[in-house]
């Protein structure tokens, strides 16, 4: 017999909890080699829970995991410089390539 498949949207909420995970750590940690180990740590967690197929573990599990994540979220996190929040988000905006005044439309031929 095999076993039940879950749902798209649960491999998606997994996965996104798990890279959630790993960008705090790599919000607490800048240096990527001490980084790996702690990500590797977090690799062997989700695959320790990688064969429960009971919901109601399954719940329990996750829900213990989304505390821990808030537990331990960074109360600065990095965001890089050019996305929205950074210190260069729209610093230098390139200028419009249409005209400032248009003047066809104005009457001014």
């Amino acid at each position: 017999m095999s076993s039940p498949s879950f749902s798209a949207v649960h491999k998606s909420y997994v996965k996104s909890l798990y890279r959630r995970m790993l960008k705090n750590e790599l919000d607490w940690v800048v240096r990527r080699d001490i980084w790996r180990g702690r990500a590797m740590v977090i690799r062997a967690e989700f695959e320790r829970n990688r064969d429960v197929h009971d919901p109601r573990a399954l719940a329990e599990i996750l829900q213990k995991a989304e505390a821990d994540l808030a537990a331990k979220l960074h109360p600065d996190p990095y965001i890089p410089p050019t996305m929205p929040g950074g210190t260069k988000w729209e610093r230098n905006i390139p200028p419009t390539i249409a005209p400032i005044y248009d003047h066809l439309a104005a009457g001014h031929h």
